[in-house]
């Protein structure tokens, strides 16, 4: 398994649409520092068993915060975040 959790801490980056993205998404209002700050925390925090790379992308599922991000593998560059969500899943099986 490989462990992308220090390359991504080291080397994650923002395009500017995506903090509103991620604001709306989680259903928050918070600034770009503190959207940095959020996102290095959670990914800090997650278990590197929960780093997930499919295609491009990486998925780091933090169930203790209910957060989904998706970062894309070649750039580090974070793409969105979703709620983790029983509902949400029950919707997509629909």
């Amino acid at each position: 398994m490989d462990n992308y959790k220090p390359e991504i801490l080291n080397k994650i980056c923002y395009a500017e649409l995506v903090y509103e993205r991620i604001n709306k998404k989680l259903d928050i209002k918070l600034s770009k520092e503190k959207i940095e700050a959020l996102i290095f925390t959670i990914i800090k925090e997650t278990k590197a068993s929960e780093f997930k790379k499919i295609g491009k992308n990486i998925y780091i599922s933090n169930k203790e915060r209910n957060i989904r991000l998706t970062i894309n593998s070649y750039t580090n560059r974070i793409i969105t975040a979703d709620k983790l969500s029983k509902n949400k899943l029950k919707r997509r099986l629909r």
